[in-house]
């Protein structure tokens, strides 16, 4: 990283900072735009460019499955969930297909708000508690 680049240092200084909750955001936002720009590689049947975004997207959906806490029952669905979303990026890979895609790229997306409405329950629910403490 770039000490001139203020872009590059504010988004490493945004990791540092991240909470794991905000980090798996973070995760699913970067599995989704690889996979849409993957997408577009496609449509402009740039090869190299479509590997390597879908590669990305792979390394990520791989990453968020390997910190799976397997503690919970919930944990193995979404093991199952990741596999299923692995196969279908690297299935995408081989054939080039964007219909394979178009129906993966919804599921992130999914997992994704999914997430967003959960970490916003859990704010909502610290704050409650915040406030009953202080009356």
């Amino acid at each position: 990283m770039s000490i001139n680049n203020p872009y590059a240092q504010y988004k490493q200084n945004s990791v540092n900072t991240a909470t794991p909750e905000e980090l798996t955001l973070m995760l699913y936002n970067g599995a989704i735009k690889f996979a849409k720009l993957a997408r577009i590689n496609m449509e402009e049947k740039n090869i190299q460019e479509t590997s390597n975004n879908l590669v990305k997207s792979q390394a990520i959906i791989d990453e968020l499955n390997f910190t799976l806490n397997m503690d919970y029952e919930l944990s193995e669905n979404l093991r199952n969930l990741y596999d299923f979303i692995k196969e279908q990026l690297v299935e995408t890979n081989i054939k080039k297909d964007t219909k394979i895609l178009d129906g993966i790229i919804p599921i992130i997306e999914g997992m994704r708000d999914t997430w967003k409405e959960a970490m916003a329950v859990v704010k909502e629910e610290k704050m409650k508690s915040k406030t009953a403490e202080a009356n």
